[in-house]
């Protein structure tokens, strides 16, 4: 299937590592030029010198109101247009609710919804020159709660809703909004939760995996890999009908309507 993403240009956001590292993998192999956001620079350095494209390193902490247009604008400066925002940054902290202190429910918002929405905010008049689009990668939390998860829940929830409200604003504009709601990944939080497990029930990790894919009712675990194909396709012209759309790649964890 051809995509023809070659010659536009993206940002990635949380792009250092796991699903947002597999992201600009897929994405620069479809020949797309990227901006790679993070705060971890030398691991965007790597990244982009292993990438067949050109890209643009831009070591920032989204949580910092100013940050994401600072972002948009040396995308521009430097490629002259934008296509794709992909707003995959942030993570938040599992724990016992009462025990949660706000700090950490402030912080599980700063990133993962503020920094994606100042993002899809500055970015919306280059997208809506270009016929671009929105993916937002956000996670099964937010369809379905859990009490070890109250703070991801509510950020997912809430960046559900967004791309929803947006995607509307996107039928006027010319842009298309659409999310991925990722279920366990195997990337290097899930092997920490997976070794943290086995040490809690005196098991190997394999017994570990095994015994965590059977409590959530999934044959195995997602690679980041597939997350970022249903990016590329939700970017391209191939999903030009996709809009509002909430995708949820989870092997069937996920079983509310």
């Amino acid at each position: 299937m051809e995509l023809h993403l070659t010659g536009k240009v993206g940002i990635v956001t949380g792009a250092s590592r796991g699903i947002g590292h597999a992201i600009a993998q897929t994405l620069a192999a479809e020949g797309m030029k990227l901006a790679l956001v993070a705060r971890s620079g030398d691991q965007l350095d790597l990244l982009a010198a292993s990438l067949p494209t050109e890209c643009l390193v831009q070591a920032v902490d989204l949580r910092e109101p100013e940050v994401p247009s600072t972002v948009i604008a040396a995308t521009i400066a430097r490629f002259g247009q934008l296509d794709l925002l992909v707003n995959n940054a942030g993570a938040t902290k599992r724990g016992d609710f009462l025990a949660l202190p706000d700090s950490d429910l402030s912080a599980g918002f700063a990133l993962k919804f503020f920094g994606a929405m100042r993002c899809c905010r500055t970015a919306w008049p280059h997208l809506r020159a270009t016929g671009g689009s929105i993916v937002n990668i956000v996670g099964v939390g937010g369809r379905t709660p859990s009490a070890e998860f109250t703070i991801g829940g509510s950020v997912n929830a809430a960046l559900l809703n967004l791309t929803k409200a947006l995607a509307d604003r996107g039928v006027q504009d010319g842009v298309r909004v659409n999310a991925i709601n990722p279920g366990s990944i195997a990337t290097e939080r899930l092997h920490i939760r997976i070794q943290n497990y086995a040490s809690e029930h005196g098991i190997d990790a394999s017994a570990a995996t095994h015994d965590l894919a059977r409590v959530q009712k999934v044959a195995r675990f997602g690679e980041p890999s597939e997350i970022a194909c249903a990016v590329a396709f939700l970017a391209s012209a191939q999903a030009h009908y996709c809009q509002g759309t909430i995708l949820d790649v989870d092997g069937g964890q996920t079983r509310t309507l």
